[in-house]
């Protein structure tokens, strides 16, 4: 195909059984979880053991031929640092995974510590899930602040997501003041389609910022595939901050209940709005620079029997 392509934003848990804002979420049959009040389908429906495993995961990836993958987390599925130790051991050269503390509460500043020392190399904040009215926590909260020197001064990567338009943008800019050198991925491609996404996009004109478009396609799923908003969405973005700036994520596996996982990515290749350079900085060189991955895989096309 011409392009090494690495997904920096994918999730994976052991079993989902967790509560947010007080609602329960959990595996059900098939596939599906409760979810906050309703059942959703949350994985493809033939995991109907409601596992979402990096077994699974890599089946998907060598077929849609993605070498290596950033496994970031969300409240909503769990606190899997346990699972995704075992990941990152597992399959050194196909996953960097991200590690994940309760930061609705205090006191997390110690957990996190002890999961760089535990050898995770990335930690993830949700933070579109955290209280934005009463009991705010603030990303550029005082343990927060510590945190994060704590992850510059280690070279520790920060996956960050937000939410809806420039909320907590101002939050964040304090954060990149304070330190400078800390490597922040900023996900949802800041939640394009939602007003004001562009104000988190333009963070990744700070040296160290990048954005990531984990949930893209689900954003603009009203419009489906090939998902030209996308891609238009893509081009604005790439004139705010550089093509240089911005590394495809699919969301894995929420996303693939409606596309395939190749899907997640071939509509980037087939358009004819984006440059073959531009194609080859977002679908993985910027993310193989950004994150370090080395020893990649090269995977070969394997014909479907459809073919």
């Amino acid at each position: 195909m011409g392009y090494t392509i690495i997904d920096a934003h994918a999730h994976l848990w052991q079993k989902q059984d967790t509560v947010v804002d007080g609602l329960p979420i959990y595996t059900t049959r098939q596939g599906r979880s409760m979810f906050m009040g309703e059942e959703r389908q949350m994985l493809p429906p033939f995991l109907v053991d409601g596992v979402n495993s990096a077994e699974a995961f890599l089946a998907n990836m060598d077929y849609a031929q993605v070498a290596a993958a950033v496994v970031t987390q969300e409240f909503i599925d769990g606190i899997q640092n346990e699972y995704l130790s075992t990941v990152s051991t597992r399959y050194p050269n196909r996953f960097l995974t991200c590690g994940m503390c309760e930061f609705r509460k205090p006191g997390f500043l110690a957990h996190a510590k002890e999961l760089i020392d535990k050898g995770f190399k990335a930690i993830a904040i949700p933070g579109h899930r955290l209280p934005l009215k009463e009991d705010r926590v603030w990303l550029n909260g005082e343990e927060m602040i510590q945190m994060f020197h704590y992850m510059e001064d280690r070279g520790i990567l920060l996956s960050l997501t937000l939410a809806d338009g420039a909320t907590q943008v101002p939050e964040v800019e304090e954060v990149i003041q304070e330190c400078p050198r800390l490597k922040i991925a900023i996900g949802h491609f800041g939640m394009v389609t939602r007003p004001g996404w562009q104000e988190q996009v333009k963070l990744a004109r700070h040296p160290n910022v990048r954005i990531e478009s984990g949930g893209i396609t689900w954003l603009f799923n009203d419009e489906f595939y090939p998902f030209r908003g996308a891609v238009k969405a893509i081009r604005e973005a790439a004139g705010l901050v550089g093509m240089e700036k911005l590394m495809w994520g699919s969301d894995y596996p929420r996303t693939i209940t409606a596309i395939t996982y190749r899907m997640s990515y071939d509509f980037i290749v087939k358009s004819t709005e984006l440059t073959e350079e531009e194609k080859r900085l977002f679908l993985g060189e910027n993310a193989r620079r950004f994150y370090g991955f080395e020893n990649l895989p090269v995977l070969p096309y394997i014909k479907n029997m459809s073919e």
